[in-house]
């Protein structure tokens, strides 16, 4: 049987260029077209809460998600409560309990998400078109009439707690705490982004009503339906539903100056068989002429898969297989960041080919077909992210988050497919000065520690050593 086989696949392999002849050339890859954003109504509540409306697409379902300036922004040193206070919205509102409001969702053909972030907690279902206003109901309850029942806050709690313990245990996390907490401060919102076990353990019913009262309000809140739906009945239920929420406060406003470069962050893990990177550079503002350059230039460098950064240190080197980098936008903040973890005793040989890959893209334009091949990647990737309801609602929060003009989303892909190689190679100067970095290093710091000294951009900056958390 298996001399059998193996004749079969030697005859395949033989039989394989002839058969190739037999077909026609592939088409050639057409242009990208531009992404256009359905026709949306956006409109603002007397109490200040916005509503945007998106019909898109065929199918008879409808998105209706609720984003609030509650995120881990404004939880005012108390770490994670805006995650707990999440977590506890789940657990019955409207006189429902957390079993009710699961029946519910799913009655209409959904289920109900609730969950934080650094800037916005969000409220959210996919339901059956004729279930819109119900859903509309559904959360409106949720967000503004939650029980908050304290017997569940123990368990609750404890599931946190969990999540905590696993988090502490990945060197990404311990990578990610010690960048914010070096480029923000420990003492900024942004630079706290996990709670030690005491801290969280000692969070009580009053601390998530205080924050729930004094953190969530119309005036932070902006209601997304996108999908199929009737107009007019979901407009109708909007008012009756959210009508009269209470203003409360407008977002915050933060402030984030970055702490400055160059400093290299070590925490050790002893014997680990892997180093994480972060290496990162402030960045271009959302929205800034700066921005679109910095992207496109951003996706070759490192952020596509097909990236010079991969290809050289995953393909060609095979010293990681999870290289990658992007920008971090918030409100009035950007944030560069590249990320790997490597094999330890690679760790100054990766970090060499990083380093090169970026001078290589400061100092040589691209190939004209490398750089068309990249922006082609990125409008395409563009249109295909944004092919689903909730793919778009989450596209349009961000860009409002952000404050980018309503009509971003269709300029995105020709201001792409504008930027040439002589503006990559612009932003790529701007963009990562490497005598100005931030690099965070968590692994065997006594075998990974020589090989850093030893890189010349490295050579001569201070090295300090921390703890996370």
């Amino acid at each position: 049987m298996r001399r059998t086989l193996i004749a079969i696949s030697l005859a395949l392999a033989a039989a394989a260029p002839a058969l190739a002849q037999d077909f026609p050339p592939p088409p050639p890859v057409g242009e990208p077209k531009p992404f256009k954003l359905p026709a949306t109504e956006t409109f603002t509540l007397a109490n200040g809460m916005q509503v945007t409306l998106v019909p898109y697409g065929v199918a008879p379902k409808a998105v209706v998600s609720l984003r609030v300036r509650a995120g881990n922004a404004v939880e005012g040193g108390q770490t994670w409560l805006a995650d707990l206070t999440a977590e506890m919205l789940k657990e019955g509102a409207g006189g429902r309990s957390s079993a009710d409001l699961a029946t519910a969702a799913a009655g209409m053909g959904g289920d109900l998400s609730v969950g934080a972030g650094l800037q916005t907690t969000q409220i959210s279902t996919n339901v059956l078109s004729e279930h819109a206003p119900a859903a509309i109901a559904l959360i409106g309850d949720v967000v503004m009439r939650p029980t908050l029942p304290a017997s569940e806050l123990a368990r609750i709690k404890a599931n946190l707690a969990r999540q905590l313990s696993v988090a502490l245990s990945q060197p990404g996390t311990l990578a990610d705490a010690a960048l914010s907490r070096t480029v923000y401060g420990a003492d900024h919102p942004y630079g706290r982004t996990i709670p030690s076990a005491a801290q969280l353990a000692a969070y009580t019913i009053d601390d998530v009503k205080r924050f729930h009262a004094s953190q969530f309000g119309a005036k932070r809140a902006h209601l997304y339906i996108a999908g199929k739906f009737d107009a007019a009945a979901v407009k109708a239920a909007v008012e009756k539903t959210f009508g009269g929420w209470a203003a409360g406060p407008a977002p915050a406003k933060l402030a984030a100056p970055h702490q400055a470069g160059p400093r290299v962050i070590l925490v050790d893990r002893p014997d680990a068989p892997q180093t994480t990177l972060r290496l990162s550079f402030d960045a271009a503002l959302a929205g800034t002429d700066a921005d679109i350059p910095q992207r496109v230039t951003n996706s070759l460098l490192g952020g596509a898969f097909s990236s010079r950064i991969t290809t050289n240190i995953r393909e060609t080197k095979g010293y990681t297989y999870s290289p990658g980098s992007g920008v971090g936008f918030n409100p009035d903040d950007a944030l560069w960041t590249f990320e790997a973890d490597v094999t330890t005793n690679v760790t100054g040989a990766a970090l060499t080919e990083v380093f090169k890959e970026i001078r290589r893209m400061q100092t040589e334009p691209a190939p004209i077909e490398e750089s068309k091949g990249i922006r082609t990647y990125m409008a395409g990737l563009f249109a295909i992210q944004n092919s689903t309801s909730p793919a778009l609602v989450n596209t349009l929060a961000t860009r409002d988050m952000l404050g980018l003009p309503g009509d971003w989303t269709d300029r995105y892909v020709p201001a792409v497919l504008a930027v040439d190689p002589a503006a990559m190679m612009a932003s790529a100067k701007a963009s990562y000065p490497i005598d100005k970095l931030t690099l965070i290093v968590v692994g065997d710091l006594k075998t990974v520690e020589p090989q850093l000294k030893a890189l010349p951009e490295l050579a001569n900056l201070p090295f300090q050593r921390v703890t996370v958390p």
